[in-house]
């Protein structure tokens, strides 16, 4: 089995090419550089990260146009998940800017949404999850998800985790750009590393809202 080398430069060249030539003809063209450059990279870093992460699924190249504006068939970006509940997991993912990693969940069911509104509320998990939060933040990452305006119904408007209470969803992320080890084998143990940082945010999330 080959092992993983890095993901090499000709990767985000590929990503670079495609926003300026994002048609059918283009992609075929130059497919078998998306499949040495950028899927069969990916497809074995995330196969040394599964013992550590279980599966994780790459998602599809092609956008669904049905309802968009944009009818641009690829998508600019190549994400995966190692999922280990409903929306919720690891991610990372490649473009003509770099390195993306994150985790958390990315949307939430009305149940789910319920139980993690609930476990906010609760001081016991509440202010874990506030600890959890700082913690990435302190890391570097960016905690988003979609959010509310104001705090949802039924709570205080001044309860001490209002911010927490506006999330509809729950992410943390960070672009890490193109830095040296990411076309070296190293990349693997860099992205496990800031996955460990998340593993807190992504726990909490599996534990008090689970699908």
């Amino acid at each position: 089995m080959t092992h993983f080398a890095g993901i090499p430069d000709a990767a985000f060249r590929f990503y670079s090419d495609l926003e300026h030539n994002n048609n059918r003809a283009w992609w075929l063209e130059h497919k078998e550089i998306y499949d040495a450059a950028v899927k069969g990279p990916l497809t074995l870093l995330l196969t040394e990260l599964e013992p550590q992460f279980g599966e994780a699924k790459i998602f599809r190249p092609n956008r669904d146009v049905r309802f968009s504006l944009d009818k641009s068939p690829y998508k600019t970006v190549q994400g995966a998940f190692a999922s280990v509940a409903e929306a919720t997991g690891f991610y990372v993912q490649l473009s003509a800017d770099g390195l993306l990693i994150g985790g958390g969940c990315h949307t939430h069911t009305p149940d789910q949404l319920a139980r993690f509104r609930s476990a906010v509320d609760a001081p016991s998990s509440g202010e874990v999850l506030r600890a959890i939060v700082q913690d990435a933040k302190a890391a570097g990452f960016a905690v988003e998800g979609e959010r509310l305006k104001t705090v949802p119904r039924g709570f205080a408007k001044d309860h001490p985790r209002a911010e927490l209470l506006k999330h509809k969803s729950l992410t943390a992320g960070i672009n890490l750009g193109r830095p040296g080890w990411l076309s070296t084998p190293d990349a693997a143990g860099e992205v496990a590393r800031r996955w460990e940082q998340l593993r807190p945010l992504v726990e909490w999330i599996g534990r008090f809202a689970p699908a």
